[in-house]
């Protein structure tokens, strides 16, 4: 691939928190690559097309990586083929439906080996501290072992950097407020439509960030419907 000369690759989805990550990072350092998955999901093709956009936006190198086996041989409610992405609140149990198994584990595998060939001294992902338990492989555990993994597994020893670790969505939605990110040109929406459903839970989580964080939400929205309310009482795991 060559030498690069910025400093870190950084997972870039298309969604609000990497696209606020990509324009953090860009504040205080260089970017060698944004560095997106094309996985067979169902929002893939949506997503793709706002990174590619904000990857052009911060003038950085966009490398799309299709992974075609996760769909050959995966399960899962957000791949395509799959079952219908469920509706509801963001941290409902039936958003394990749309786990992907070990994505992050692979996403982040692949992204050291292209940083360490690009030159890079980093890998950015945009992992924050409202990450649900549902999804294990988000889990601040899984996330610091892969961190030490990454370390060891690289010449270079390549840190695995999480400027988001300590807050969560609605601090993020500000801080992207703050670096001036148009939110109107991220995608968050799990069923990946025309525009927004509104109510998956990706788009419930979307909808009360931008709530919370007191911002006017630019999202063009299906369905407007009240939110559901939060879960409470429930028996996931949770490993801090």
């Amino acid at each position: 691939m060559g030498e690069a000369h910025g400093k870190s690759v950084i997972l870039l989805s298309g969604g609000m928190d990497s696209v606020t990550a990509l324009h953090h990072v860009l504040r205080t350092g260089s970017v060698a690559a944004a560095l997106s998955f094309d996985y067979g999901a169902k929002h893939n093709r949506r997503e793709l097309e706002f990174a590619a956009l904000q990857a052009q936006i911060c003038n950085v190198r966009h490398i799309v990586i299709p992974l075609p086996f996760l769909l050959d041989h995966f399960q899962s409610a957000l791949l395509t083929g799959g079952e219908p992405i469920p509706e509801g609140h963001y941290e409902e149990a039936t958003m394990r439906k749309t786990v992907v198994p070990f994505r992050n584990g692979i996403l982040l595998s692949i992204a050291a080996g292209v940083a360490e060939s690009l030159g890079a001294k980093e890998l950015v992902i945009a992992a924050h501290a409202g990450d649900h338990a549902i999804y294990p492989d988000c889990r601040p555990g899984f996330l610091n072992a892969m961190s030490e993994a990454v370390r060891l597994g690289t010449y270079s020893q390549i840190e695995l950097r999480r400027p988001f670790v300590s807050i969560d969505k609605a601090a993020i939605a500000r801080r992207g407020a703050e670096l001036g990110v148009d939110f109107s040109k991220t995608w968050s929406c799990y069923v990946g439509g025309p525009i927004h459903c509104g109510r998956c839970g990706t788009c419930v989580e979307r909808r009360e960030a931008f709530l919370l964080a007191g911002l006017t939400d630019p999202t063009d929205y299906e369905s407007l419907d009240p939110l559901p309310p939060k879960p409470v009482n429930q028996s996931h795991h949770v490993d801090l």
